[in-house]
């Protein structure tokens, strides 16, 4: 059983901490939010007024780093974003949105060439209404192009004044180190949560030998930690979770004793399920900001209660007890050759541009 209401004694923390994301200058709210769901795939678009009052009250409450990307509706949330933005002083806000996956004649398709960098940013600019972005990601890596000429590009744009620092999200180690070569990396974006750890073997470490700062997108296991098996219940026919491994009645009946075990140590600790998650994550280290998303304000004040949740070594040991190998069932993804798995590019020695 999840941690009752009337059980939960975690506050929300008067003052959101500050953080260093990467070595190269940019400093964000420990968390972040991310705004997927407030415009795409977790069902139908939210009514704006409401998603434009959540993103107020994120940023009134020290939330700061917000987090979309132009594949989102496609578009609309960065027009969300761009809207919600408007009067609110540009200084207050750590924007980082992405580029690298579009739709041609409905089908999806990753681009990385210089052209097509160049086009997407000056298009978010338009749509964010803003003169540059604080962080921006290749989204996915387009294994046609060298790294070495989507990273030049984006050099580029940052020599232009149209972004501050670089980002890539699913990225394998090698092609994080590089990008790095030829323009320092500031942060890499990948799934991370109690259920989600393979990026600890060898991307992880590659960061922090690099001086990347990480941010990790799904620390809630897509919501699973939030409400286990009942999430199912309250999903859209719209919602790209009913596709996941994870969530499919084979893997779920198995995962569920996962979210149980989880539930009683949070109801010992006087916290809720996703807070415990939320709080692991956090612990992983002071160069790592997760970027949990919502679209309604009281989920977003308890997740901000995360970072007051502090965990002993025994208990940090014993959560990361239940999702040993084994005990998580399921892919991440159902296309895992969209992931960093698969992100390598040609060498740009071998390279011919078309």
């Amino acid at each position: 059983m999840a941690a009752s209401p009337s059980s939960v004694t975690v506050t929300v923390p008067a003052v959101v901490p500050r953080m260093k994301l990467g070595s190269q200058g940019l400093e964000v709210s420990a968390q972040g939010l991310g705004c997927m769901g407030m415009s795409a795939s977790y069902g139908p678009p939210k009514p704006e007024p409401d998603m434009i009052a959540l993103l107020h009250h994120a940023i009134a409450a020290g939330v700061t780093f917000l987090d979309t990307s132009d594949l989102y509706g496609p578009h609309t949330n960065e027009l969300l974003l761009g809207k919600a933005l408007q009067g609110v002083a540009r200084e207050r806000v750590d924007l980082a949105t992405k580029f690298g996956v579009s739709f041609v004649d409905g089908k999806r398709q990753v681009r990385g060439d210089p052209a097509y960098v160049r086009a997407a940013c000056e298009a978010s600019l338009r749509r964010l209404g803003v003169d540059c972005i604080d962080l921006y990601y290749q989204h996915r890596i387009d294994t046609r192009v060298p790294i070495e000429v989507t990273i030049g590009e984006l050099k580029k744009l940052v020599e232009e004044g149209k972004i501050k620092y670089i980002g890539l999200s699913e990225a394998c180690a090698s092609t994080i180190r590089r990008a790095h070569a030829v323009h320092p990396i500031t942060a890499v974006q990948l799934e991370w949560s109690l259920w989600s750890r393979d990026a600890e073997e060898d991307i992880i470490p590659t960061c922090r030998e690099l001086g990347i700062g990480i941010v990790a997108y799904c620390p809630l296991g897509s919501g699973f930690f939030s409400s286990g098996e009942k999430l199912m219940d309250s999903l859209p026919k719209q919602d790209i979770r009913r596709n996941l491994p994870r969530f499919q009645p084979e893997n779920l009946d198995k995962n569920v004793k996962v979210f149980e075990c989880i539930s009683e140590l949070a109801k010992r600790k006087g916290c809720t399920p996703s807070q415990l998650a939320l709080a692991w994550v956090h612990h992983q280290g002071q160069d790592v900001c997760p970027i949990p998303g919502t679209t309604k304000i009281e989920n977003f004040n308890q997740n901000l209660g995360a970072l007051s949740v502090k965990l002993t070594p025994d208990e940090k040991v014993e959560l990361e007890s239940y999702t040993a190998t084994g005990n998580v069932q399921g892919d991440r993804h159902h296309q895992m050759n969209n992931t960093w798995k698969n992100s390598e590019t040609p060498l740009l020695s071998s390279w011919k541009y078309e």
